[in-house]
């Protein structure tokens, strides 16, 4: 078990994260997988409906819902092991881009954060200095220069050309990369969800989280003509999300967001949210959205799923359970027990 140095919390995951949300890419549906009696009484009817007709379709569907299942298993193990060899072997192209500075920040996003962080302020003085989308609650503004942008994904390129192993952030993300990996976590993430998002989202979404932003999972995603061009409607496995775009040329792909998760789609009107180089997107990570196709050129994005344990140690945002614990590596998926937490309190 990993002890992030900048936290006295020990993070777990919740055990549903082997088994539920499994995203069936040929068929936009998440679905969960216990065992195949109970896969084939929930999905076989309406995987049917959406055109797999035949035993051997539903049995290659089996086999890869099983693969993933257990990729999902090991997956900490195997991520410790990447980030260990990459650690070895890798030479970066830009050392700087690892250790967050001022310097890299947009003018506007240090005014904000400066205004957050004074003793007036407040959620209608921050609203003012934003961009507010139609889409509730949902904030544009910019945060990093593009000079750092363009920097940070030359990096990433150089990564993805390396010989280092790779490992992919989700099942809706084939092509990107797992940040904590490549050892962007220390000197870079932390600092920025712990000094510069929290002031933020402490007056933005002090209801559901944003106060207590104590975790995170951060990751690239790449959209190419000839890779992944969009992403299917979700939510994020997240209290608040920060979607960065940092470039490179690229037509479309704007975001779009419909309602919270309880919220069927049927009953839904989606807003789309313009998504500009250098500037971000801040959102509830159970809001939910997607990404429409680009149709030209490759854009890179910062994702940061930042985590609140305070919420989600009450109700797993994944299965809409009380979260059943199980060990997990670094921050995982920002559940802590009730006796770190006691812990924590007493500190």
């Amino acid at each position: 078990m990993q002890h992030d140095k900048d936290s006295k919390a020990t993070f777990y995951t919740c055990s549903c994260f082997s088994t539920d949300n499994i995203f069936l890419e040929e068929f936009k549906l998440h679905v969960r997988f216990l065992s195949e009696h109970q896969f084939r009484s929930d999905y076989q009817a309406v995987l049917r409906n959406l055109g797999c007709s035949t035993d051997t379709e539903f049995k290659d569907i089996l086999e890869k819902i099983e693969k993933e299942v257990e990729r999902r298993r090991s997956l900490g193990v195997k991520s410790a092991e990447r980030a260990a060899a990459i650690k070895e072997i890798y030479k970066p192209l830009h050392d700087h881009v690892y250790l967050l500075h001022e310097s890299y920040m947009a003018p506007e996003f240090k005014q904000m954060v400066d205004y957050c962080r004074s003793d007036e302020a407040s959620k209608e003085g921050l609203l003012s200095l934003m961009q507010t989308e139609a889409a509730a609650r949902v904030f544009r503004f910019p945060v990093f220069k593009k000079i750092f942008c363009d920097e940070l994904i030359e990096e990433m390129e150089h990564f993805e050309q390396s010989r280092s192993p790779k490992g992919r952030p989700n099942t809706m993300n084939n092509y990107g990369i797992l940040l904590n990996e490549l050892g962007f976590d220390e000197g870079f993430i932390i600092p920025l969800r712990e000094q510069y998002l929290q002031p933020l989202t402490s007056l933005l979404y002090h209801d559901c989280g944003g106060c207590y932003l104590d975790s995170h999972k951060a990751f690239m995603v790449k959209y190419d003509m000839h890779e992944d061009l969009d992403l299917s409607y979700h939510y994020d496995n997240a209290e608040v999300t920060l979607n960065v775009s940092l470039g490179k040329d690229f037509t479309e792909g704007n975001l779009y967001f419909g309602d919270m998760r309880q919220v069927p789609l049927s009953e839904t009107a989606c807003t789309e949210v313009e998504h500009k180089v250098t500037e971000g997107i801040l959102h509830r990570g159970q809001h939910m959205h997607g990404a429409l196709p680009i149709s030209s050129g490759q854009r890179w994005n910062l994702i940061v799923w930042m985590r609140a344990s305070q919420e989600r140690n009450k109700l797993c945002p994944m299965c809409n359970k009380m979260p059943t614990l199980v060990e997990g590596e670094g921050f995982a998926d920002g559940f802590t027990s009730d006796i770190g937490m006691s812990l924590l309190q007493n500190v």
